[in-house]
């Protein structure tokens, strides 16, 4: 039968969920301050000037939170820079910006965000097929002796690659 030999290995591949992704910010201190339980996606309401702004990388999450009023989920505090060439048009840099994301996902995260101490932080704002998303974390805030016990764990496990290296030369 003419066409296409098969492929070694048989089977399909399935995409990678990554496939097609840029990330334009990430949370770096997320992971240290808090443990984190679920992670969701969310499609970002954004102004053409803001869309801008984020392609050229000119956002900052340090203070940023998310919470879901009347069924609607919100992005609080997030700085995105005013765009230069948009002048009039742009605006304000920490504005309350709409997260777009199912009902019952919404739902969801506001019965969990009833428990005691938990909270919605962002992870990272990226572009996927060309439209802004933001990676939301359920989250834990983490004591001073948990960071303290992460930053020792971390520190043994370099210590023993180090070790593992200086034996394999």
């Amino acid at each position: 039968m003419p066409g296409k030999p098969p492929k070694a290995g048989g089977g399909s591949v399935a995409p990678s969920r990554d496939e097609g992704i840029k990330v334009v910010a990430t949370n770096r201190k997320a992971r240290h301050e808090y443990h984190i339980i679920e992670t969701y996606e969310a499609g970002l309401a954004l102004l053409g000037p803001e869309v801008k702004s984020l392609r050229a990388g000119r956002v900052s999450m340090a203070e940023a939170y998310a919470q879901v009023q009347d069924e609607e989920a919100f992005l609080l505090q997030a700085h995105i820079s005013p765009y230069d060439q948009a002048n009039r048009f742009n605006a304000d840099p920490t504005r309350t910006r709409k997260l777009l994301m199912h009902k019952r996902e919404i739902r969801r995260l506001a019965g969990k965000i009833q428990e005691k101490g938990l909270t919605l932080i962002p992870l990272r704002i990226y572009f996927r097929k060309g439209k802004a998303k933001i990676e939301i974390a359920l989250a834990r805030g983490k004591k001073s002796f948990d960071k303290r016990a992460a930053v020792a764990r971390r520190d043994a496990e370099r210590e023993m690659e180090r070790a593992r290296a200086r034996r394999d030369d």
